[in-house]
């Protein structure tokens, strides 16, 4: 298998929702939004790949580095590489389909594992989406990371529980969901937290407690004051405001303020292992990536998820020879050319 099949295989599958572009910017699939598109102009979608295009790495061959370290521990487990898969569901209104939803979780969580790294599951409009997710967890016991939508409080909390219960290895909230037309096309209401809400739903909770959606440095601050074990700097894939900065716009400012009082990952845009050091140069421990591994999980299942991360972790580790970077954990920003 190659990129190329599972491409032309994607392509197939996922006609009329996603026309697998040479270039995923959000151009194509503007507003569409059930799809795989960015809300309204797709402005924010657009925002997050043209934030990383404008960063540059700055090439140097003259240090020492020749087998640079790409391993991250997080939480007892330990990644062959700082790239996860993040949390996406809605496989049959969002991307036609041609995969269920347990079986389209299943590909991503295990095709993760394949490649050595781990996969956060999600969340949707139809409460099943999130049970496929758990499914996926209990298979892999540790290696699933649960993201829940910010949902009334008694929900969230029994939908803690069932995390707890499936054996993930952390949980956490996309708070970048509260406005979400999917979630409210459905009758499933979501909205913002305070931030006394949201205390009280992480101390409801021993695992680790993700906060993702981040954008602002306040923000930041306050889900570290509320106990957040890490964050993710992210405006949803661009698909919930129109006219939002890209993450790798907000994520060095935010670094700056909470870096190393709890883990920071990035996500939005990420097309290459090379953009995945940009964000962590620019404060990020780890970087999710989504839209792509749908291509990948349609278009070749397990197979093509593992086959596609691998690129990525082969570009970085070339991406790192040719800056002088040794270790994913310790990215200076000095490697970015101003």
């Amino acid at each position: 298998m190659d990129m190329k099949t599972v491409r032309e295989n994607a392509r197939h599958k996922l006609k009329g929702f996603c026309r697998v572009c040479p270039v995923c910017d959000g151009r194509a699939c503007a507003g569409e939004v059930p799809g795989m598109g960015g809300l309204g102009t797709a402005s924010s979608f657009k925002a997050n790949v043209e934030a990383l295009a404008r960063v540059r790495l700055q090439m140097r061959t003259i240090h020492p580095v020749k087998e640079p370290t790409l391993s991250l521990a997080l939480w007892g487990t330990t990644l062959a590489m700082p790239i996860l898969v993040a949390p996406m569901t809605g496989s049959t209104y969002n991307m036609g389909g041609a995969m269920t939803e347990e079986a389209f979780v299943a590909e991503l969580a295990a095709g993760a594992l394949q490649a050595g790294t781990i996969a956060m599951t999600g969340d949707g409009a139809d409460p099943t989406m999130y049970g496929s997710g758990l499914a996926a967890g209990k298979a892999h016991p540790a290696s699933t990371i649960a993201i829940i939508k910010p949902r009334a409080q008694e929900v969230v909390v029994q939908y803690l529980r069932e995390a707890e219960e499936a054996g993930v290895l952390a949980t956490g909230m996309d708070v970048d969901g509260a406005g979400l037309v999917t979630m409210a096309m459905k009758g499933q209401p979501v909205g913002p937290k305070t931030f006394e809400e949201l205390q009280e739903v992480i101390g409801a909770t021993k695992l680790p407690f993700i906060v993702k959606g981040i954008m602002t440095v306040d923000e930041a601050e306050a889900a570290v004051r509320a106990g957040a074990a890490a964050i993710v700097v992210s405006n949803h894939g661009g698909r919930v405001l129109d006219f939002a900065p890209g993450a790798a716009e907000v994520l060095a400012e935010i670094a700056d303020r909470v870096k190393g009082r709890t883990i920071i990952f990035a996500d939005g845009g990420v097309r290459s292992g090379a953009d995945v050091l940009k964000l962590l140069a620019l404060g990020a421990d780890a970087v999710l990536v989504g839209r792509p591994l749908v291509v990948a999980a349609f278009g070749g299942g397990r197979e093509g998820v593992a086959l596609m991360l691998n690129q990525f972790k082969n570009e970085l580790l070339q991406a790192m020879l040719l800056t002088g970077t040794a270790d994913v954990s310790q990215v200076s920003r000095a490697i970015l050319f101003r």
